[in-house]
C-alpha cells in the first residue's frame, strides 16, 4: 500500500483484519503531513452533493478572495488549472447525476468510522454530537430557513439550533444569529491519532509500516513493482491512496487522475474555551470551529495553488482577525498550518482497480471528505480486492470516466 494518510491507515486497517499481508509505505509517519493531518475533523454526513453545480457557476465571483471571500485562483496558475477548470465546469453540469454515488459513501460515513473505531479500541476518538451551522446579520434567519429546505429535499436531518447557543453567538457578535443543527454528523478528537490508530491496529494484526519515498510503480505481469528510495519490491497488489501525488504512478497502467492541490488553512487555539460540544460552520464567514483535545482547530479557504508552495501569511492573519471578531482568543497562539486536498474535478474520489493484467487498486480525490469517506472507502477496497461484490456501485467512481490520456500533473 502506497499512501499513510486517512485513506491508506483506515485501508491498510481492513486488509489486514480480512487477513490479507499488508505492507504500508509513506515517506511521513500516518497522516503527519496534508490533510489527513490538519483537516477540520468533522464527520461531514450532511455533504451529499458534489460542489459542482450550475448555481455555483453563477455565483462563483463572490467566493473569489478578491471579493473577500475564500477561494483563491492565482493568476500564475491560469494556464495550468485551465483543464481541470474546464472539467469542473463540466462536471456542474451533471451534479443530480452525481450526487447519488458520492451520497452512498457520505450517508453512512459516521457510523461505518464509529464500527471501525470501535473494532481498534479508540471509539474515545469519535464525538456523536452532531455540528451546527450559523449565520450572523439580518439575514440570518432567511440563510438558515434556505439550508434547512434544501437539506429537507436530501433528507438530511436539521433542527434549529437550540437557543441557548443563538444566545451565545449574540453575546459574542451583538445582532441577529440564526443556526441549524445536524444531529447525525460527528467529530474527531484529533485526526492524526485515527489513522495512527487504524495503522497501530493493522501492524499489531501483523501488518507492516515502512518510511521510506515511492519512485516508481510498475506493472509486471500479473504482478506490480514498486520501487523506492531504498529497494524494489515485486507484490501481488497494491494500492495506491497517495494523495495529490497519486496521479505518476496511476499514469503508468493507463489510468488519468486529474487531481489538483486545493489547499486548506488552519489555526488552533490552545486551551481556548468552545462555544459548544460541537463543530460550528460559520457559513457566512466559511470558517469551521472544531473543539479537540486541548485546542479549538479553525479551517478555511480553497486555495488553488501549487502543491509545496508556501503558505500566504496574509491568510492566516487574516483568519486570525476573523476569530477574533466572532469572540474566540487564545493566550497561546498557533503559527498556522497549509496543507494539500486531493481534489479530482467533479468533486468525486476514484476509487477502483486499473485495467490490465497487473492488480493495482486505488482510493484518491476525497477532496475535503478524506477524514469522512477513509472508513467507507476501506470497506469498497477491500472488497475489491478480496474480488467480492462491493457495497456500493463503483462504476461511477471509476478513473476512467476521465479517459486515459496522460494529462500532466496538476499539483
Amino acid at each position: 500500500m502506497i499512501g499513510a494518510g486517512i485513506v491508506g491507515s483506515a485501508i491498510a486497517w481492513r486488509l489486514t483484519r480480512e487477513g490479507f499481508p499488508v505492507l504500508l509505505l509513506d515517506r511521513a509517519e500516518p497522516a503527519r503531513a496534508g490533510a489527513s493531518f490538519g483537516n477540520a475533523g468533522h464527520i461531514a454526513c450532511e455533504q451529499l452533493e458534489p460542489l459542482p453545480s450550475l448555481r455555483l457557476l453563477l455565483t462563483f465571483w463572490r467566493e473569489l478572495s478578491i471579493f473577500d471571500g475564500p477561494v483563491h485562483l492565482p493568476l500564475h496558475r491560469a494556464a495550468a488549472l485551465a483543464p481541470w477548470l474546464a472539467r469542473f465546469v463540466g462536471a456542474s453540469m451533471h451534479q443530480r447525476r452525481n450526487t447519488p454515488p458520492l451520497a452512498a459513501l457520505v450517508r453512512p460515513a459516521a457510523d461505518t468510522l464509529e464500527r471501525a473505531l470501535r473494532e481498534v479500541g479508540r471509539a474515545d476518538l469519535l464525538v456523536r454530537r452532531g455540528h451546527y451551522a450559523v449565520w450572523l446579520g439580518p439575514t440570518a434567519p432567511a440563510r438558515a430557513a434556505r439550508v434547512a429546505r434544501a437539506a429537507q429535499r436530501l433528507q438530511v436531518r436539521t433542527e434549529p439550533a437550540p437557543a441557548e447557543l443563538t444566545r451565545a453567538l449574540q453575546a459574542r457578535s451583538p445582532g441577529t444569529a440564526s443556526g441549524l443543527w445536524y444531529p447525525d454528523s460527528g467529530h474527531v478528537l484529533d485526526p492524526q491519532s485515527v489513522a495512527a490508530a487504524f495503522v497501530a491496529a493493522a501492524v499489531q494484526a501483523g501488518a507492516q509500516f515502512q518510511q521510506c519515498e515511492v519512485r516508481e510503480i510498475l506493472p509486471e505481469g500479473a504482478r506490480v513493482t514498486v520501487r523506492t528510495d531504498t529497494q524494489a519490491l515485486t507484490v501481488r497488489a497494491a494500492v495506491v491512496c497517495a494523495g495529490v501525488q497519486s496521479a505518476p504512478f496511476l499514469r503508468r497502467f493507463g489510468l488519468n487522475a486529474p487531481l489538483t492541490a486545493e489547499r486548506g488553512y488552519h489555526l488552533e487555539l490552545a486551551g481556548a474555551l468552545p462555544l459548544t460540544g460541537a463543530p460550528v460552520l460559520y457559513a457566512g464567514e466559511n470558517i469551521i470551529v472544531t473543539p479537540m483535545r486541548g485546542r479549538l482547530r479553525a479551517t478555511t479557504y480553497l486555495e488553488f495553488e501549487r502543491h509545496g508552495a508556501p503558505p500566504d501569511a496574509r491568510k492566516l492573519q487574516r483568519l486570525r482577525r476573523a476569530l477574533e471578531r466572532l469572540g474566540y482568543t487564545s493566550e497561546t497562539r498557533h503559527e498556522g498550518w497549509v496543507g494539500s486536498r486531493p481534489t479530482l474535478p467533479d468533486y468525486l474520489p476514484g476509487i477502483g482497480r486499473a485495467p490490465g493484467a497487473a492488480p493495482l487498486y486505488y482510493a484518491v480525490g476525497h477532496q475535503h471528505l478524506g477524514l469522512t469517506l477513509a472508513a467507507p472507502t476501506a470497506e469498497v477496497v477491500a472488497a475489491l480486492v478480496a474480488n467480492r461484490a462491493p457495497p456500493l456501485d463503483v462504476r461511477p467512481l471509476d478513473l476512467r470516466r476521465f479517459g486515459t490520456r496522460h494529462a500532466a500533473s496538476l499539483w
